[in-house]
């Protein structure tokens, strides 16, 4: 799939939640692909250098035994993406989600992209 629309999303998880992560995670995608998105990534901090100015975790100020997690989803398109956001926002399940996390969401940060260059290998 070409991508037509990336929602990303960046976020601090304490490194001893990494299994709850997981479960939730899974737990998300089942809700997000049933409202419409198309391909879901997570992915957990494993080479990250500490930067001078910033950094994603001073970007999300993670503290001490956090990590950094960066998520992204696929929608084939803004329109599709802008119609799961609406049917996500208006679902009570978004709540229940959002309580069980297993991080701080209010550190988390994230954004609509519209892809400039999808190159694929072998």
């Amino acid at each position: 799939m070409t991508m037509g629309y990336v929602d990303v999303c960046v976020s601090a998880v304490p490194a001893a939640n990494r299994e709850a992560y997981e479960a939730h995670s899974a737990e998300c995608a089942e809700f997000f692909k049933e409202i419409g998105v198309a391909r879901i990534v997570e992915c957990w901090e494993d080479d990250v250098p500490d930067g001078e100015l910033t950094d994603f975790r001073k970007a999300v100020k993670a503290e001490e035994g956090e990590v950094g997690v960066v998520s992204w989803m696929e929608y084939p398109s803004k329109e599709a993406r802008d119609a799961a956001s609406a049917r996500m926002m208006e679902d009570p399940r978004m709540d229940e989600l959002f309580k069980k996390a297993p991080y701080d969401g209010k550190r988390m940060f994230f954004g609509g992209f519209a892809p400039l260059l999808d190159v694929r290998g072998r």
